[in-house]
């Protein structure tokens, strides 16, 4: 039978918005340690598939042993009574419909499944005219998330409903380590929000928070309202509590400000603002706070990050950041790497990239982010830069290209100028299935127009360089099938030759806007110019010999063994230099070399290292080691040495004792200064449904080298939130692994130089 009823619409929103998280932590909650069963298993004859937006297109179909009418008014139906419609079912055991006054109950077992949610109850009744309904002692269970409560009785009107003596966890109904009541919840669909009363959270069996009134989101649609708070303490602070506030302002603009006040240091208001649009989108936040006891002076920061796509060609990028005073990062960052940051930097430009050219008219501006540093160390402001390079083939054999580039530099304390840099040059790529050779021919003319002042220093107002570069770059793969343990392995030798000659031109009479040596490196070996940036161009004739082995497992590609050794050998003293660069002499360069070994998919051990041979000594050493542990355990050990600048050893882990207990550490210590940089020690509970960690933490928190101390405290209640101080936030930056997904992120690309530690364009 067919008749035209539509199924009760529940919306049992309780359990979606109790659910929903704050934060952008985008490590997934660990259900691993649930039971496999459901609250409310699955009905064995419910419909499988079907969408909730189809529901209202489709008809409902009701089955059962047993139908019988009245007069064509009143339709009784009883034993395994069956209402489909879409994707949804609505089962019991007796059923009764009067057509006339569109009225009907429903008893007995009653069962109610859709795409998102299954419940059970005891009785059903309502008014399809009057679109009412009444449902009583039920238990749901959710399906696409985990969670699952009861209720003893909810009203539905419409869009509208209430849903009284509610409750919802995502715990198991037997162990209910947390648990959320509400004496009353209203509902409202169309508006996408809810009210509830008289709201106790337990922990076990204990209440840990009463809310009397509180609105909250059932939807995904955003919403005007408080998110969840932040709560933390530490010597620096004192008690610290943030409380950010959404406001939605248009479906695609949104603002959050974010009230926060620190027992030690005053108040502080946040905000951020942010858009989209259909070629773009962007951020603007920032802070204020009026007056800091700790550096008794107001204070704040300004950022900007967006793009704008121009067209199927250009974009437009933005990433602006402003800081009131010198300090700000350090004193606002609770780790190590806020004294790690010397300047601000922000930027600004049009992006362009075609088949064979890419383009960027940009400009930047740097501020001092160092209180021990003056203003006449940072790096000069490039306003603005244009670049353009462009490459392409001609016929079979060559291929010509041009890298070009113009500056205006200015800086706050020290006279500037203009930069052009132009680099065209013709290669011939040949290649076959096992070789390569690529000799290059290149002019690189770079000329300045200078301000007075350095026009009066270096004696020209337009000084230039001109010369040619030369480069061969010649290769050879050969590769052979072993085994080893039994297992197929592809071996490749790989043997690299790169020539340079570039001949020698003074260029003392030169400025230095951008330009620094570049730290000695593997990629240094194959780099037509020892410096960043085009103020110096290296005089050279020299020859690298480069070796490359793989062992490579044929069943997936993994890489088992890479060892990589090379040198340059130089024919000719090098005559350009800076001021405090050691002067490159005839001979050999220090030997780099490089190896990663894997001796199973759960090790991998790595180490670089560069010998000098002429002074007989170690210029750099690394080493690194990865253990991965069953149960997301990990061990990390790393040791890091350059002469005269850094000697330093980093052990971190996490220790699995059992399914529910594990330990967490690090102890990152400098041996040049003889002292910790950050030393974490810490003890992970999981369970479930939810999860304590404890983490003591020491850390370097000034450039005056004082340690701070703290003990961070996080009860996470998982699908609903978490109370304290983010830890797995900490325990992410400071223990590689510990998210596994972060190990196989590919590494944001590095810039190809660094502007020189003293940016005096006279030295």
């Amino acid at each position: 039978m067919r008749p035209v009823l539509r199924l009760l619409p529940l919306p049992f929103c309780i359990a979606l918005s109790l659910s929903a998280r704050a934060g952008d932590d985008d490590m997934p909650d660990n259900w691993s340690l649930c039971p496999v069963g459901d609250a409310v298993p699955a009905f064995p004859d419910a419909p499988v598939g079907g969408k909730p937006g189809d529901r209202a297109s489709q008809p409902t179909d009701i089955e059962g042993d047993q139908a019988e009418g009245v007069d064509g008014e009143v339709l009784n139906v009883q034993g395994n009574v069956a209402l489909k419609r879409g994707d949804q079912f609505l089962g019991a055991d007796k059923l009764r419909y009067d057509s006339q006054n569109e009225r009907y109950v429903a008893e007995g077992n009653i069962r109610y499944q859709d795409s998102s949610m299954r419940l059970v109850a005891e009785r059903a009744e309502g008014d399809q005219a009057a679109d009412e309904h009444q449902i009583e002692n039920l238990r749901y269970q959710l399906v696409s998330r985990r969670g699952n409560g009861g209720a003893e009785r909810i009203n539905l009107h419409g869009t509208e409903g209430s849903l009284h003596g509610s409750t919802y966890s995502t715990c198991p109904p037997n162990d209910r380590r947390w648990e959320l009541r509400a004496h009353r919840i209203d509902v409202d669909t169309e508006e996408g929000f809810a009210v509830a009363r008289n709201a106790v959270l337990r922990v076990g069996k204990v209440p840990v928070l009463y809310v009397p009134w509180f609105m909250f989101p059932i939807d995904d649609r955003r919403r005007t309202g408080l998110l969840f708070p932040s709560v933390a303490n530490s010597d620096r602070n004192g008690f610290d509590y943030k409380q950010p506030i959404y406001i939605n302002i248009a479906p695609n603009y949104d603002a959050t400000l974010s009230p926060r006040v620190m027992t030690e240091r005053g108040a502080l208001l946040g905000a951020e603002f942010r858009y989209l649009n259909e070629r773009g989108s962007g951020t603007v936040s920032g802070s204020w706070m009026p007056d800091d006891k700790l550096r008794d002076r107001e204070r704040g920061y300004f950022a900007y990050h967006a793009y704008q796509n121009v067209s199927s060609k250009w974009q437009a990028r933005s990433n602006v950041t402003w800081i009131s005073d010198p300090r700000y990062f350090e004193d606002f960052n609770n780790s190590i790497n806020g004294i790690a940051i010397t300047s601000a930097h922000s930027e600004v430009g049009l992006y362009g990239r075609g088949l064979h050219w890419d383009a960027r008219l940009t400009a930047d501006h740097w501020q001092l982010a160092d209180f021990t540093l003056t203003e006449a160390s940072l790096p000069f402001n490039r306003l603005p830069r244009a670049a353009f390079r462009w490459e392409q083939r001609f016929g079979r054999w060559f291929a010509l290209g041009a890298e070009t580039e113009a500056v205006r530099f200015q800086h706050s304390e020290r006279d500037g100028g203009s930069r052009l840099d132009f680099k065209p040059y013709v290669s011939m790529p040949l290649e076959g299935a096992s070789w390569f050779i690529k000799p290059t021919l290149a002019w690189r003319y770079t000329g300045y127009q200078l301000d007075d002042a350095l026009a009066t220093t270096f004696g020209d107002k337009s000084p230039s360089r001109s010369l040619p570069i030369t480069t061969v770059d010649a290769g050879l793969f050969f590769d052979r099938s072993t085994r080893l343990d039994g297992k197929a392995y592809l071996q490749t030798l790989e043997p690299r030759l790169f020539y340079l000659h570039v001949p020698y031109r003074n260029q003392d009479d030169l400025p230095r806007f951008d330009t620094a040596p570049l730290t000695f490196s593997w990629g240094q070996l194959f780099r037509d110019n020892r410096y960043s940036g085009p103020d110096r161009q290296t005089d050279a004739n020299q020859l690298t010999m480069a070796m490359t082995s793989r062992l490579i497992r044929e069943a997936d590609g993994r890489e088992k063994l890479a060892v990589s050794l090379g040198q340059i050998r130089y024919f000719d003293d090098s005559r350009v230099t800076v001021p405090g660069e050691t002067p490159v002499q005839r001979g050999k360069s220090a030997w780099v070399a490089d190896v990663s070994y894997a001796p199973s998919d759960r090790w991998t051990i790595g180490a670089s290292y560069q010998w000098d041979p002429k002074l007989r000594r170690e210029e750099m050493a690394s080493f690194r080691a990865r253990y991965l542990m069953r149960d997301e355990g990990v061990v990390n050990l790393a040791y890091r040495y350059r002469r005269d600048l850094v000697e330093q050893a980093d052990f971190s882990f996490l220790y699995p004792i059992n399914a529910a207990w594990s330990l967490v550490g690090r102890h990152y210590y400098s041996l040049l200064d003889h002292k910790p940089l950050e030393t974490i020690a810490g003890v992970q509970w999981d369970s479930c449904c939810i999860a304590v960690r404890l983490v003591g933490r020491r850390y370097v928190h000034n450039r005056e080298g004082d340690l701070s101390s703290g003990l961070m405290l996080e009860i996470e209640l998982k699908g609903l939130g978490s109370g304290g101080q983010d830890t797995r936030k900490t325990l992410r930056r400071a223990i590689l692994g510990y998210n596994r997904g972060d190990l196989y992120l590919v590494p944001p690309e590095m810039p190809t130089g660094q502007p020189p530690t003293d940016p005096d364009p006279t030295q």
